[in-house]
């Protein structure tokens, strides 16, 4: 490891969902950078076994956390590796693009089930052990929790929830010392748009015209996104709660 590399969460246990890929697997990776004994979940075990290898401070867990008792098992599972938890990152999420004329009950269920309804509940299951270490939550929006989405209503819905979950949450457990933030990245390069149904072509035409329109002139990588929640993350930052935090490349400017 580069001796570069600050180490301000040495000793801290965090679990990281949606760890298989993308901002997941960034964010696994610069928390254990840093310090951190970092658990890994995800529905892809092969891809959390990558996710493993790329640092001897990350452990995984293959779960769907929309499954019945996936959250205390996740917590659990770190808890008794390591002794405590200080950090949530709800990470795990899906988009998908369905216009108002294409609206079905299956897809905006599945959209509020693993976008709203499974880090509640892990944030539910974390709670009593971030209460002990006057820990933190980090909920993964995007900008579209605070912007329109033409043909993507239900998936921006999903987002603007979870970022007054953030708001609220920090409100409830300020004075107990338990931080929640969020962080809201703009386009980035994962497996988002093609997990939701786009052939590859039309991934290459929606990443064209992002780039268009992003003020910097490109597109973020994961490890764009993973370094601010991991800034939002840090413990010296005991006095930062409640916020939103829009990485974007000026998105919002344009």
């Amino acid at each position: 490891m580069p001796s570069s590399v600050p180490r301000h969460f040495s000793g801290l246990v965090a679990i990281v969902t949606g760890a298989g890929s993308g901002i997941g697997r960034a964010t696994a990776v610069a928390l254990a950078e840093s310090g951190a004994r970092v658990l890994g979940v995800g529905r892809r075990q092969a891809a959390l076994a990558e996710t493993a290898r790329a640092h001897d401070g990350i452990a995984v867990l293959p779960v769907d956390v929309r499954a019945d008792g996936a959250a205390g098992r996740v917590v659990s599972t770190a808890v008794q590796r390591w002794g405590r938890l200080d950090l949530l990152v709800n990470n795990a999420g899906a988009a998908s693009l369905m216009s108002l004329a294409d609206t079905d009950h299956a897809t905006i269920t599945d959209l509020f089930d693993l976008n709203v309804t499974a880090p509640s509940l892990l944030a539910h299951a974390a709670l009593p052990h971030l209460r002990e270490t006057s820990g933190a939550i980090v909920n993964v929006s995007s900008t579209y929790g605070h912007r329109p989405l033409a043909g993507g209503a239900h998936y921006a819905a999903t987002k603007s929830a979870l970022e007054q979950l953030t708001r609220s949450w920090a409100l409830e457990l300020a004075a107990e010392g338990v931080r929640v933030n969020a962080v809201a990245p703009g386009p980035t390069e994962t497996e988002a748009l093609a997990a939701a149904g786009l052939p590859p072509e039309d991934v290459r035409r929606v990443r064209a015209a992002e780039r268009e329109r992003v003020p910097t002139g490109r597109v973020a990588v994961p490890e764009d996104i993973a370094d601010w929640i991991v800034r939002v993350a840090d413990p010296r930052g005991a006095f930062v709660t409640g916020q939103v935090l829009t990485v974007d490349g000026g998105l919002e400017l344009s």
